[in-house]
């Protein structure tokens, strides 16, 4: 057994300046943890078969959902379902880190809008 944290975890960057960092890398289940600088946005983007769980560790999320905005604060989770189509903001004046669980991997079953 190995203990993962972001020193030892396989760690890629995305967007304008995102870290993520892979906590679990299975077909099945995929766990990372990623952080976003302050004025950061993702692309508007869908799943087809992938469900994900966003959980907010630092900060505060702005998710649009299929065209409604929603705030997540630290020690919330919200859930996407697949085909919903979503995005990430960070709005903030301070880094946002979260954890991101996608049932299955997410990373092949994304596409844009």
């Amino acid at each position: 057994m190995e203990v993962k944290s972001i020193q030892n975890a396989e760690h890629y960057t995305w967007g304008n300046l995102c870290d993520g960092w892979h906590l679990l890398k299975t077909d099945s289940l995929s766990i990372i943890q990623e952080k976003m600088p302050s004025k950061t946005e993702e692309a508007l983007h869908f799943h087809t078969k992938s469900q994900q769980i966003f959980y907010i560790l630092k900060g505060v999320a702005t998710f649009e959902v299929d065209g409604e905005f929603i705030n997540v604060n630290a020690n919330q989770a919200l859930h996407i379902k697949p085909n919903q189509h979503h995005r990430i903001f960070n709005k903030e004046d301070f880094d946002l880190e979260f954890l991101v669980i996608s049932e299955p991997k997410s990373h092949g079953d994304r596409i844009n809008l």
